[in-house]
């Protein structure tokens, strides 16, 4: 009886989720069909266990980071390669949830939202900095110049998610609550187009650790994206932010 009142309980909490879920435009597809629901189910099941949003975003921080000592500390190999992705995977999986939770109870909070992006911004930093270690501690590389790659990407990494965020903030938009209407629908080609610079996608990169020639190159590839994608959303962004305000 008990067992059913909870089971009860958690799919009445994940219909809620479902209703209260914010645009797709401009997400992924892994995000949209992978990522968001799979966070979903986390967001619901925090919420049955009397978790926090907060709480969530320092599970999501363990995990990613767990997987970030992985890549610094221990030497590639295949099984590191999926132990890494699997604590990343769960960790941006995490990552959506405690934002939904969020929404499930209410609405967040201004500190909720800056130990979100907190968390954030010290993974990527620190994820492109444990290949930086491990390239230097264990890679047998053809040049030393390949030292500068996860450099490279950490800077762009970090300016595509600093420059998203700030241009988000200072975007000139009616003032509403919960969650925006998607009333044109989302863009497939273009969910389609972002996903070489969406998180769980560079996420798989590290199921190629056992192979670290494979690797470089996975991380060469998608850094290359990061980069073109950079160049683009910066005029985008700095256009929209040029605009005279509507009206």
């Amino acid at each position: 009886m008990v067992q059913a009142t909870e089971a009860a309980a958690f799919g009445s909490a994940l219909r809620r989720l479902q209703a209260a879920q914010k645009t797709a435009k401009g997400v992924s597809l892994y995000s949209r069909y992978l990522n968001r629901p799979l966070g979903r189910v986390f967001a619901a099941a925090a919420y049955r266990a009397g978790l926090s949003p907060n709480q969530v975003t320092l599970l999501s921080a363990g995990c990613s980071f767990a997987g970030v000592a992985g890549v610094a500390l221990v030497r590639p190999t295949w099984a590191l390669g999926v132990a890494v992705w699997a604590a990343l995977f769960v960790g941006f999986a995490l990552d959506s949830a405690d934002g939904q939770l969020a929404r499930l109870r209410g609405g967040g909070s201004p500190a909720g939202e800056w130990l979100d992006h907190v968390v954030d911004c010290a993974k990527i930093t620190a994820l492109h900095s444990a290949v930086l270690v491990s390239f230097y501690r264990f890679a047998d590389l053809p040049h030393e110049s390949w030292l500068l790659l996860p450099l490279g990407f950490q800077l762009v990494a970090v300016l595509i998610f600093f420059g998203g965020l700030l241009t988000d903030k200072l975007r000139t938009r009616p003032d509403r609550t919960g969650p925006e209407p998607d009333t044109a629908g989302p863009s497939t080609p273009r969910a389609v187009a972002l996903l070489p610079v969406d998180h769980g996608v560079f996420c798989a990169v590290f199921l190629l650790l056992g192979a670290p020639e494979l690797f470089r190159a996975g991380y060469a590839v998608l850094f290359a994206c990061y980069a073109l994608f950079l160049a683009a959303f910066a005029v985008k962004w700095f256009r929209e932010l040029s605009a005279p305000p509507p009206g």
